[in-house]
């Protein structure tokens, strides 16, 4: 699924053609159709509830566009789990955790120094007795 943008490359590729030959860009540009960042916080914390765990922000970024870090507790054994977005070379989301740290001071420490870098960074944190993400994009192992 995206959202197509039409480009009109017709002044371009007059312009071009004579210096360049014609053109190898298409006309149609597709780009992904990307949701809000309160939008997509609010399907993953309805994600968990319906799973049965519980999920709150713990840090609110910017609405539009803040980035999400992920704080996964497992509450049947104690350990944490952090999860940040990133892109792949090939272009692809994926999620990793960028502290390999079980422990939660650690996870927060990070979370600490990343909200000084990106102030309208969010933090999402669920609950979940078998320590589950509720993320329903791949996730990098660990």
């Amino acid at each position: 699924m995206g959202l197509f943008l039409v480009c009109r490359r017709a002044d371009i590729d007059a312009a071009n053609a004579s210096f360049l030959g014609p053109t190898p860009f298409p006309t149609v540009i597709e780009a992904p159709l990307l949701l809000s960042t309160d939008i997509w916080v609010g399907a993953l914390i309805r994600r968990a509830e319906i799973g049965g765990a519980f999920a709150a922000v713990a840090r609110k970024g910017d609405a539009r566009a803040g980035a999400v870090l992920v704080k996964a507790v497992n509450r049947g054994d104690g350990t944490s789990r952090l999860y940040a977005e990133a892109t792949r070379g090939d272009g692809d989301r994926i999620w990793m955790q960028p502290v390999k740290s079980t422990e939660e001071a650690e996870l927060d420490a990070y979370v600490a120094r990343s909200v000084k870098i990106d102030p309208d960074l969010w933090l999402v944190e669920i609950e979940d007795r078998d320590g589950r993400h509720f993320l329903i994009e791949p996730v990098e192992d660990a």
